[in-house]
């Protein structure tokens, strides 16, 4: 790639000469996400890292004037080059703006800046007794800001929704510059488009978000998870949908099929049967609203289960949990470099895309493993690859375009949690459709006439 360093340096010392934030040149942590591990990293000619609003603004101001391309970047954690700059341009970092703004336990809410990891969000609501139920992975060192910017979802939302279920306004900073503020402190607003909605899961190529006010709920008394083994896919998604047709308002369903099982059930709590498809349910609400839901859950999972673990203990429930949130690490550790992907299908067609998705890594020479949200529907299927490896990595490629190509074909959707990005921008025009994907380029027209906001991401 031909890089202009004469550009570069211009572009770094005028924009640094024309704003109040500080301006530096790029560095490697600012042009990849994890998607690096496939070979994708970006260029660009300068970052800036604006402390509030208005100097994010200042930035967004001067690129707009001069032509020069804004990638807004939270903590680097997606899975879709979202946040990658793909040929140049100013990265807006949005790590210093970390603040609370306000927060209100008694009226269940806060307002907090772009930058404040995911985690700490989290950490703040418990300590006012409350809960922010979105719970993606990497919450220490994803940022609020990328998880509204791509709408994440996680275990938990199969009871609580995704992050935008929980976001009631937004500033952001749009062109040519300026900020503007949609929704707020606010439970009901139904006046005027929702333009809360469309900045919502927008990945930055709408506006810039700067700040976030979230709805918050009071915290479970109890959670309880209870595990399932089956023998085989098809078993265990039957299991699956047993729970939901039963009606048990359970606040996350998981599956990890058995290859996942097979590379990091060594860390699992307890000994399980070998090979087997796991089921986690998580049973909360109050004492008494929990006991009764976990008992219900055991009953439905038990029917043709070969295994049941339903820890009680705290320990116990918090081994559980970290070792489902270490499940793709052990997994990657196989063999030190994986692909994942995050198709989306309807209930019913699950167990059907599991099993291809299976097929299609085997066919292509790629280990395999599957995991996921199955209550959404939400597949995780991950391709193990071998570092360097550029067969793997051509391998990969052609495993990720017939996962979209299933996802679509099964009536789903190309991303269920971890956005559009680079990676998946070329197949969402044949998920929507002509007309769809017409009325999506308007949209960004009408907020970013000039295409200079997170270019190549997100539009057909």
């Amino acid at each position: 790639m031909h890089v202009d360093l004469q550009r570069v340096a211009s572009v770094e010392r005028e924009l640094a000469a024309a704003v109040s934030s500080d301006v530096v040149a790029p560095t490697a942590q600012y042009l990849a996400d994890e998607t690096e591990g496939r070979g994708l990293r970006g260029r660009a000619d300068a970052v800036a890292l604006p402390r509030n609003a208005d100097e994010a603004a200042e930035v967004v101001a001067w690129c707009y004037e001069h032509g020069v391309a804004v990638v807004p970047r939270g903590g680097g954690t997606g899975y879709a080059a979202g946040a990658v700059p793909l040929d140049g341009g100013v990265v807006l970092a949005l790590e210093r703006m970390a603040r609370v703004r306000s927060f209100d336990p008694l009226l269940w809410r806060m307002e907090v800046e772009a930058g404040m990891a995911t985690a700490d969000v989290r950490r703040v609501a418990r300590e006012g007794g409350l809960l922010f139920p979105p719970d993606p992975g990497a919450a220490e060192q994803s940022q609020i800001g990328g998880n509204v910017a791509t709408n994440a979802g996680g275990p938990h939302a199969f009871k609580y929704g995704v992050t935008g279920a929980w976001v009631t306004g937004i500033e952001a900073v749009v062109a040519p510059g300026e900020v503007v503020r949609v929704g707020g402190a606010l439970r009901k607003d139904v006046a005027g488009y929702d333009l809360k909605a469309l900045l919502i899961g927008s990945e930055g190529t709408l506006g810039v978000i700067t700040s976030v006010w979230l709805r918050l709920t009071p915290a479970p008394e109890a959670a309880w998870p209870v595990v399932g083994c089956f023998d085989g896919v098809r078993a265990g998604c039957a299991a699956i949908e047993r729970v939901v047709g039963n009606g048990s308002a359970v606040a996350a369903l998981e599956y990890l099929d058995g290859e996942t099982m097979r590379y990091a059930g060594a860390g699992f709590p307890v000994d399980v049967p070998p090979g087997t498809f796991c089921v986690v349910a998580d049973a909360d609400g109050s004492y008494d609203e929990a006991a009764r839901l976990r008992a219900e859950v055991i009953e439905v999972l038990s029917a043709d289960a070969v295994a049941v673990h339903a820890p009680e203990r705290v320990e116990d429930v918090a081994a559980l949990w970290n070792w489902r949130h270490g499940v793709a690490l052990r997994v990657m550790a196989q063999r030190g470099g994986k692909a994942s992907e995050d198709i989306a299908v309807p209930l019913d067609r699950l167990a059907e895309a599991i099993e291809a998705s299976l097929e299609i890594g085997a066919r292509l020479g790629l280990p395999t493993a599957s995991w996921g949200h199955a209550g959404d529907g939400n597949l995780h299927t991950t391709f193990l690859l071998r570092s360097e490896s550029a067969d793997d990595a051509d391998a990969a490629a052609r495993a990720s375009e017939e996962m979209f190509s299933l996802a679509v074909r099964l009536g789903g959707t190309i991303s269920g949690e971890h956005g559009v990005g680079a990676v998946k921008t070329p197949w969402l025009a044949q998920q929507l459709g002509p007309k769809a994907s017409e009325l999506h380029a308007a949209v960004k027209h009408a907020f970013d006439p000039k295409n200079l906001l997170n270019p190549g991401k997100k539009t057909p």
